[in-house]
């Protein structure tokens, strides 16, 4: 019986867009992982450039990990149209991934271009760069008043003592969220 453990349907979900040469990054709880204090996650995020002629196909491959996984072709439809998300759960583990389609705007296209490859159980996948990570939470937090995002930015600075802040505070003075990095870089220079 297999372990169930995020991991290896990650693995398997990036091998697939890989093969469909679907771009991707990991985000979310599992990035935090690799660029942070790791913590529990329940789901794995991944953002994506899918197109409609993707969409069968990456349905197909992903039926291929767990024929009885849900995973919504019109909710796949809706996404593109809206730039959103869609799922797909495995029904084996009981992990479900979130899908969510970038923008077609510069911060979109320069995240998945700044993507960093990093090891999960022995094979490649592409994280975001740990300040394209900073950037989406903030703007994560923003919407949602989340504090777990907050944590996380706090997390990656901590953990990360190499990063652009000259792109971080460029992209955080755009989407509005400048003066809460630059009180989390402070407190974290306090500590």
């Amino acid at each position: 019986m297999e372990e169930i453990d995020p991991q290896h349907l990650l693995k398997k979900v990036t091998e697939i867009l890989e093969i469909l040469k679907i771009p991707y990054a990991i985000t979310g709880g599992m990035a935090i992982y690799i660029w942070g204090r790791p913590r529990f996650t329940a789901d794995i995020d991944i953002i994506i450039e899918l197109r409609e002629k993707d969409i069968v196909l990456l349905m197909r491959a992903l039926k291929q990990i767990d024929e009885d996984g849900y995973v919504d072709a019109n909710a796949m439809h809706r996404a593109i149209e809206k730039r959103g998300e869609f799922n797909f759960i495995d029904n084996v583990s009981g992990v479900k991934v979130d899908f969510w389609v970038i923008g077609d705007d510069e911060f979109a296209r320069l995240k998945l271009k700044r993507r960093i490859p990093k090891m999960i159980l022995g094979e490649e996948a592409y994280f975001l760069s740990p300040e394209d990570l900073i950037l989406s939470k903030l703007l994560w937090a923003k919407d949602s008043g989340s504090e777990l995002q907050l944590k996380d930015v706090e997390s990656i600075l901590k953990f990360q003592e190499k990063l652009d802040l000259e792109y971080i505070r460029k992209w955080a003075s755009v989407h509005d969220t400048l003066s809460t990095f630059e009180e989390l870089l402070k407190k974290r220079l306090r500590s």
